[in-house]
């Protein structure tokens, strides 16, 4: 169905807008993070970020985040439209663009809007493949000089359809989980090499604390070894960011299996 008149696209904005918020309000919602407590929709937070979120996942990121200063980029084709109209109602705060159509213009926009505040971007949208980093995430955080959040949610045996992304909807009442890594800082002056190497890294990262929010909403339960894990990759990170001159992708990797070791010994 192509949703081309104004107000057939107002009135399922409201009504969708209505009935998302409803949803919403029924899940209990925790948040944990692995490293320092980013969540933008703490009111004291400091700083500004660049949240990686899984496209499938963008539900409950978008309710969560419509009050906080952070910005979603949504696509420019006809679902991004519907989800614009939706997101005016409950105060959410988007750009328009994608990948594919737009980019460059909604690149743009992030460019002057990282200014004053963080943004929110589906790293393997609108389109897919799923759950595959694009290079442009890294290239905006090299821009913007914004750290990247990589930034898993899980469901409670969510109902799922049948898109390129498997979109998750989390069912009323359920039980719903963020989990935040620590902030990844990609050099301003990232040539090729390097921003795939941020991007091999932040693709790992986001399927880490993605293992770690769903068992958590499957289980009810959050994992303890998960704050070891991090801890150590925290400190790999510091590592690598006191000697630039080292691969940033191989020398963390390496940093962090072996500081985990040490972390779990202790």
């Amino acid at each position: 169905m192509r949703l081309r008149h104004p107000l057939l696209v107002k009135t399922l904005g409201l009504a969708g807008a209505w009935a998302f918020s409803s949803l919403m309000r029924t899940l209990r919602y925790r948040y944990r993070p692995l490293g320092p407590d980013v969540d933008p929709a703490r009111k004291n937070l400091e700083g500004r970020y660049i949240y990686a979120i899984w496209h499938e996942n963008i539900l409950l990121p978008v309710y969560q985040y419509s009050r906080a200063n952070v910005w979603v980029i949504v696509s420019q084709h006809k679902d991004g439209t519907l989800l614009s109209e939706m997101g005016r109602h409950i105060r959410l705060k988007l750009v328009r663009g994608s990948t594919t159509r737009g980019g460059v213009e909604g690149l743009r926009k992030l460019l002057r809007i990282a200014q004053n505040a963080s943004v929110a971007i589906t790293p393997d949208g609108p389109r897919g493949p799923r759950r595959r980093v694009q290079p442009g995430l890294a290239y905006l955080a090299a821009r913007t000089g914004l750290p990247i959040v990589p930034t898993a949610f899980g469901y409670e045996r969510p109902w799922r359809l049948r898109s390129w992304d498997c979109f998750a909807i989390p069912k009323p009442f359920s039980f719903g989980t963020c989990v935040t890594d620590t902030p990844l800082d990609v050099p301003a002056d990232a040539n090729r090499r390097v921003i795939e190497q941020y991007r091999i890294l932040v693709e790992e990262r986001l399927h880490y604390v993605s293992d770690v929010a769903e068992h958590w909403a499957e289980s009810g339960r959050f994992s303890e070894e998960a704050n070891l894990e991090c801890r150590a990759f925290f400190l790999a990170c510091d590592w690598q960011r006191r000697s630039p001159r080292f691969p940033a992708n191989r020398t963390i990797f390496r940093a962090w299996q072996t500081l985990e070791c040490i972390v779990r010994a202790s």
